[in-house]
C-alpha cells in the first residue's frame, strides 16, 4: 500500500523498495559527497572464502572512501564459525584498505551478534544505541589503520 500526500510544494509518496529512487539519491549523495570530501569516490570491496567444493563459507562487504573504510556485512557459514574465518576476513579487508590509502575502519554489529569479536581485532566501541532493533543494541566500533600513512 503507497500512501501519497499532496502539497503546493510537492508531492511525498511513502512505500516500499523503490529502486529507481535508491540510484537517484546514490547519484545525487555520491555527486555531493566526492565534491565535499576533495574528489574521494567511493570503492566496493569484498572478501570471499570457499570451501574445497566452491562452496560458500564465508565473506565480507565494505567500501572504502577516501581514508575511510566500512564495513557492511561480515558472515561465516555456521559449521565454520569458531574456526579464525571472521578474523582472516577482516584482516584481508583491513589489508587491502591500507593498500587503498585508508586511515581507518567502521563497523556496527548488533549486541546479539558479534560486539565482542571486534574489540579482539583491536576495534574501539565508540557508541551504542539502545532499544534497536526491540530491546538489543546497534554497537559502533572504530579502529585506526596501522601501517595507512595519513597523506594517503
Amino acid at each position: 500500500m503507497t500512501i501519497e500526500q499532496r502539497s503546493v510544494a510537492g508531492s511525498l509518496q511513502v512505500g516500499g523498495q523503490d529502486d529507481e529512487l535508491e540510484k537517484r539519491l546514490d547519484e545525487e549523495l555520491t555527486a555531493f559527497n566526492t565534491a565535499a570530501a576533495d574528489g574521494a569516490t567511493t570503492e566496493p570491496l569484498s572478501v570471499r572464502v570457499t570451501d574445497e567444493a566452491g562452496d560458500l563459507i564465508g565473506g565480507l562487504t565494505a567500501w572504502t572512501w577516501g581514508s575511510l573504510a566500512c564495513v557492511d556485512m561480515l558472515w561465516v557459514r555456521a559449521d565454520r564459525r569458531h574456526a579464525g574465518w571472521g578474523g582472516r576476513l577482516m584482516r584481508a579487508a583491513q589489508a587491502e584498505a591500507v593498500r587503498r590509502g585508508c586511515t581507518d575502519m567502521i563497523v556496527s554489529t548488533y549486541s546479539f551478534q558479534a560486539p565482542g569479536f571486534y574489540p579482539r581485532l583491536g576495534f574501539t566501541e565508540r557508541a551504542r544505541v539502545e532499544g534497536v532493533p526491540g530491546g538489543h543494541e546497534d554497537v559502533y566500533f572504530h579502529k585506526r589503520l596501522s601501517g595507512a600513512s595519513p597523506s594517503g
